[in-house]
Parts: structure tokens; C-alpha cells; sequence
């Protein structure tokens, strides 16, 4: 391990950690394996690696995981088709296979002269076999292409971060080699840090009656989308600009399409609203039940 894997991680001043999830990050940063991020979406898991990047002052790599990707295509693709275009269209000398090879985003980690951060986006879409795939490489840290019959090995450890909404079970082979931490919801205390660290001018009665009514909306049943942090900001942002009072926030829930996505979600609301016997201009039954 290079002096760089010791670097402790503190968050920074726009990513909000709390101690187990720094703890966390650090005791992965120690050890040089790979951090495993689970949590609902809108919990920052995608943020906590360009935090870290941040924070130790090192370059991002980020390697969106799709249902098609496979293992390979983050080490190397081999670019059969330009080769072809090349020995038809172009001078004709397609000899130097290296040419074709283009590193995907680990092959680019493992080859970087300095230390980079690489973010393993949403893992559980990919089929069952990804994981699996990539434990030699991330226990070796090197790779084999076979097309110019080299071996790529990794010149610094890269601090691996992968994240998963838990779509779908991740190998226990796999999981035995990952630091593994799950980010719960920020209870209302961090939340309003978040929202500060974003609005810093927000009036503190606003914020206040907008938390209230978030975590009112969280609390009901039936939502096919829980409001999540990502929701909670734009909804603090359309009622600043639109100058909304404190006051009515918590008796008219304005602007709701900020904070509601789906309009099942926004008809569970209504409905809920009117057992309550709310109306626009009513007064508001939130925090009753």
C-alpha cells in the first residue's frame, strides 16, 4: 500500500457525513478495499465518492453500471469495428493491435500513475455474474488483455467506492471482500445541515415548517416514491423563489410537484389531505397522525 492509501477522509463542507459513515470510509481507505455504499436513493451514496475525491485531493473515475455491462468493459474494450474501417478506408496498416485497445474506467484506474478514486455506480443492475467478475481484479488489482498478451497491473491501489440500491442480492463471495456501510435517511437535525450547506440564507422559520411537512409526507403510507433529499432541496428552492409565506407551508403544501414525482404519489397525498378535511386555504391536520 502507497502512503496515499492513509489519508483520512473528514467529509468537506458541502457533503455532511456522520461518524459511523466517515469511520467507515476510512477503516476502506485503511485496509485498501473496496467500500460498498447501500441506502434509498436520495442518501448521497452517488456524492460520498466525489467527496472523497475532494477531500484528498485525488481524480474522480466513474463507471456507470448499466443491465448490459459486463466486467470486461470496465478493463478494456478492443475496438474490432474501428480496426475494420481502418483496413478498408484508411492506409491499410492495422498491424499494432494497441492502437484498438481503449481502457475502461478500472483499466484507466489501474494504469494512472497517481492514486484515483473509482466509483462503482449502482452494481446490483448488472446481471448476477458482474461481481463475480471483478473479484480477481480487484484482489490482484491487475488484468490480462489478450489481444496483445499483456498484463495491465495497477502502478497505485485505487480507493474503490461501489453503491447499490439493492435491486438485487450481491454475491456473498463478493460482499466478503467490500468494507460494506448503508446510509440510513438523515433524521431532521443532519437534514437541515444538508439544506444549510446548500441555502445558507434560508430563513430559519422556513426551513423549520419544511422539514415539518417532509417528513409528514415520508410518514405516509401507500407512496410508490418517498420524498428524498434531492426532493427535499428543489422544494426549499421553488418556495424561496416563489416567496411563499412560512406559515402557509404546513396548511396549503405548496408546489408539491417538486417534492412528489408520480401522480399516484400526489393522489395518496390529496386523499390523505382530505380525510384530514383540508382544504387550500384550510387549516392543516399535519403532525395529528
Amino acid at each position: 500500500m502507497t502512503a496515499k492509501t492513509f489519508l483520512k477522509y473528514n467529509g468537506t463542507e458541502d457533503y455532511i457525513v456522520s461518524e459511523e459513515l466517515r469511520s467507515s470510509v476510512n477503516i476502506a481507505l485503511t485496509l485498501g478495499r473496496p467500500l460498498l455504499i447501500k441506502g434509498e436513493p436520495g442518501t448521497g451514496k452517488t456524492l460520498l465518492s466525489m467527496s472523497i475525491a475532494r477531500a484528498l485531493g485525488l481524480n474522480l473515475l466513474i463507471w456507470n453500471i448499466k443491465s448490459t455491462t459486463k466486467a470486461k468493459d470496465g478493463l478494456y474494450i478492443y475496438d474490432t469495428v474501428q480496426r475494420l474501417y481502418d483496413s478498408q478506408f484508411g492506409d491499410g496498416n492495422v498491424s499494432d493491435i494497441k492502437k484498438y485497445i481503449k481502457l475502461g474506467q478500472l483499466g484507466e484506474a489501474f494504469a494512472s500513475e497517481e492514486q484515483v478514486v473509482l466509483l462503482i455506480d449502482e452494481i446490483d443492475k448488472a446481471d448476477l455474474d458482474f461481481p463475480n467478475d471483478l473479484l480477481w481484479e480487484l484482489d490482484m488489482m491487475n488484468f490480462y488483455i489478450a489481444e496483445t498478451k499483456e498484463t495491465v497491473t495497477a502502478r497505485q491501489r485505487p480507493i474503490v467506492i461501489i453503491t447499490s440500491n439493492a435491486e438485487k442480492e450481491l454475491p456473498d463471495a463478493f460482499l466478503r471482500r467490500c468494507i460494506f456501510h448503508y446510509i440510513s435517511f438523515p433524521e431532521p437535525e443532519m437534514m437541515a445541515g444538508i439544506a444549510r450547506v446548500h441555502y445558507p440564507d434560508l430563513e430559519d422559520f422556513l426551513l423549520q415548517e419544511v422539514l415539518k411537512a417532509f417528513y409528514w409526507l415520508r410518514k405516509i403510507s401507500g407512496l410508490h416514491k418517498k420524498p428524498s433529499t434531492s426532493e427535499l432541496l428543489d422544494w426549499v428552492q421553488a418556495l424561496s423563489i416563489g416567496g411563499i409565506e412560512p406559515e402557509k407551508i404546513c396548511r396549503e403544501l405548496p408546489f408539491l410537484g417538486a417534492v412528489l414525482k408520480h401522480n399516484q404519489d400526489l393522489d395518496v397525498v390529496l386523499r390523505r389531505l382530505r380525510d384530514y378535511g383540508i382544504k387550500p386555504a384550510g387549516e392543516p391536520a399535519i403532525g395529528r397522525g
